[in-house]
């Protein structure tokens, strides 16, 4: 009998990260009034051993854990945003055979890269201060 934990969706972000904290925190508060069945983690206070990956490869993108599954980047996004209202449209359209494709590959290689850079840069910053 699956319970109120399966249930809950759970997105692994990273809270060190400016971009992410002010997206997330955006995602975080509406699940929060909405009472959705959505749970917000930061990289840098979880386990993640029990999301199967090490701290790097969760800095590189969005993670979610959704009925037992975990998946990164646009398909991560794509389930965050099908379970919040005034989002549901944007997942509909992103899902689009061919603009699901193109959503992915403008992530994968420009905004995660671009984003992981600037989180190994605050690292290797505040590491030499």
């Amino acid at each position: 009998m699956p319970t109120a934990q399966d249930d809950t969706t759970e997105i692994l972000y990273n809270g060190d990260c400016p971009v992410c904290s002010v997206e997330i925190r955006h995602y975080a508060n509406l699940a929060e009034q909405r009472e959705l069945p959505l749970r917000f983690d930061d990289l840098n206070s979880e386990d993640l051993a029990r999301w199967g990956i090490d701290a790097d490869q969760a800095a590189r993108r969005l993670h979610v854990r959704h009925q037992g599954e975990v998946l990164s980047g646009i398909p991560a996004f794509l389930v965050l945003w099908a379970q919040m209202p005034g989002y549901r449209w944007v997942a509909r359209v992103v899902g689009l055979p061919g603009l699901r494709q193109l959503a992915s590959a403008l992530y994968d290689y420009v905004l995660a890269p671009v984003l992981y850079r600037w989180h190994r840069m605050r690292q290797w910053r505040s590491s030499h201060a």
